[in-house]
């Protein structure tokens, strides 16, 4: 009996540890989009399986690794800690990733040999086959960077002799920008909306002037403007019920209606 127990704690421990093994995952684009392919194990040469200087970004779940620029753990290394890393170019090692290794628990690394400090990770994998429902999503919100300043160049009349219409001159610039606006579309629509500001202040302000003035010398005047960020959304913040309980999450994806949790509410995969 007693060899049976022991056999069966034994079985029962690697599975656990086959569960929870260290585990890196690498994305074909930055902020974890595209193909991904999970390592592991210490993989020399990653040619073998087709990522060979295609990773973008990395998540580390459990342990350190160390990745290689070249094959076989040559060149510049770097040892990146658990966490999200949503660009590697910020290391230099964007489609640069030849080889990866984990990093012993009792091995000592310079702090110089480590990549910037990652972003949290959660590691949501099922554990020792607990049992998994299905929880409601009740709102999701798409969180993106601040807004962007954007500056253009503009070329402003002014006369030698004569008044100009400074109230015309504003109204055409909002004039003009509105209708550039509309008729625009993506990066054409901030095109238009400055075209559109360009010709309505020169419109305005030629409304009501001297037509005896002299001809006008231009000048080129930085005008910058604040606009909506236009990148992806840097993460999803997710809330949602599980037995009367509200949770919230951030996931680097949109999630769907549901989301799998545990027994005891906690995201699962």
């Amino acid at each position: 009996m007693n060899a049976i127990f022991r056999n069966l704690l034994a079985l029962a421990a690697l599975a656990i540890s086959s569960q929870l093994m260290a585990q890196v995952i690498f994305y074909e684009h930055d902020n974890f989009q595209g193909r991904s392919f999970t390592a592991e194990k210490r993989i020399g040469d990653l040619n073998r399986y087709g990522f060979n200087d295609r990773a973008s970004s990395v998540v580390v779940l459990r342990e350190r690794w160390e990745v290689c620029e070249e094959v076989r753990f040559a060149g510049r290394c770097v040892v990146l800690r658990p966490g999200r890393y949503a660009s590697l170019a910020a290391m230099g090692l964007n489609d640069r990733v030849s080889s990866v290794r984990s990093v012993s628990q009792k091995a000592r690394i310079d702090d110089q040999r480590y990549a910037p400090p990652p972003a949290p990770v959660y590691d949501n994998r099922r554990r020792n086959n607990e049992r998994l429902y299905e929880a409601k999503v009740i709102s999701v919100r798409a969180v993106v960077g601040p807004p962007q300043q954007r500056c253009w160049l503009e070329r402003e009349q002014v006369p030698q002799r004569g008044d100009v219409n400074v109230p015309g001159a504003l109204a055409g610039a909002l004039l003009g920008g509105i209708l550039g606006h509309q008729i625009g579309g993506g990066s054409g629509k901030d095109l238009a909306t400055v075209g559109g500001v360009m010709a309505g202040a020169a419109l305005g302000a030629n409304a009501g002037r001297d037509s005896n003035a002299q001809q006008v010398q231009t000048q080129e005047v930085q005008r910058c403007a604040s606009v909506p960020s236009q990148a992806q959304p840097e993460f999803w913040d997710v809330t949602y019920e599980f037995r009367g309980v509200q949770h919230n999450v951030q996931m680097t994806t949109p999630p769907g209606p549901t989301i799998t949790v545990n027994q005891a509410g906690e995201p699962r995969s």
